[in-house]
């Protein structure tokens, strides 16, 4: 009787995490074929090469995908390798003490802060304090500080699920600790590293709250040449849909822009994904060959 019991609730269990991804994978569906079927009429290669016109009623995205690239890039720039380095330095050379375990709270902690306290403390110290101004290397910076903390604490966590003997194997064989955390450690941890930084660097991409304060422009046509651009204001895809779902004066007629811009943003996050993923992938084969 007890046996079985515990099948039919075993059953139950897997019935119900079933049922649980199917509603999930359905929602997300049923949310893509509608913001797509509904920007299908204004996605072209014209919507995506050209800037806006008309008042934002004609026109195309393309400042905005320009200024969403650069913020992005720069967020990468600045996140993946000081968050990575400070998940190494906390999980492999700081001594496990109180002091550690407050500063992992107060990561963790960072990690629940809201978008648009990031955006005020960007204004405050990347635009005002720094003198950088409204600019994409400010917006940039402010993403990557947002994104920080999910880099650091799922790097962090990777850095753990690497057995200890592999690290203990390569001290008691001589090994410095660079040299352990490089052959040992790392090959099987950055894989899990990255998908954090993927996951963090998809949040920072769709913010609005942090850019509003920080240089996004409702139009700005054109960004200078590299490296003036990174003291230019910009456009930016969540922003433009912001203005085009909720504060253009004529939203019903600008609709189906928004909807394509939305169906642009996401196909945007996607690949970033995808380019990641396929990072990953080499990272791994190469550090295997190590």
């Amino acid at each position: 009787m007890k046996i079985k019991r515990r099948m039919m609730e075993e059953k139950l269990g897997f019935g119900l995490l079933r049922a649980a991804a199917f509603l999930i994978i359905g929602v997300i569906l049923f949310l893509l074929y509608d913001i797509f079927s509904k920007g299908a009429s204004v996605l072209s290669w014209e919507f995506i090469s050209q800037k806006p016109a008309k008042g934002m009623t004609a026109g195309g995205i393309w400042p905005a995908i320009v200024g969403t690239f650069w913020v992005s890039l720069i967020t990468v720039v600045f996140a993946v390798p000081v968050g990575m380095a400070a998940a190494v330095y906390l999980n492999e050379y700081a001594t496990q003490g109180r002091l550690v375990r407050i500063v992992r709270l107060a990561i963790r902690n960072l990690s629940g802060v809201p978008s648009i306290v990031y955006g005020l403390f960007g204004f405050g110290f990347f635009v005002l304090s720094m003198n950088l101004g409204l600019s994409v290397l400010s917006a940039g910076l402010t993403l990557g500080l947002l994104t920080l903390p999910w880099t650091i604490t799922a790097s962090e966590e990777a850095l753990k699920t690497v057995p200890r003997s592999y690290r203990e194997g390569a001290l008691a064989l001589g090994a410095t600790p660079w040299q352990t955390i490089r052959t040992n450690v790392l090959p099987y941890a950055v894989p899990g590293m990255l998908t954090g930084a993927i996951l963090g660097l998809a949040r920072a991409a769709g913010e609005t709250a942090p850019i509003l304060f920080t240089g996004v422009a409702f139009f700005w046509p054109m960004l200078p040449a590299f490296p003036k651009a990174l003291f230019s204001q910009f456009m930016a895809l969540p922003y433009h849909l912001f203005i085009m779902s909720t504060q253009h004066h004529e939203i019903a007629k600008v609709r189906p822009l928004a909807y394509g811009t939305a169906a642009v943003l996401i196909a945007l996050v996607v690949l970033m994904n995808f380019i990641a993923v396929f990072i990953r992938y080499r990272f791994r084969k190469k550090f295997k060959r190590v």
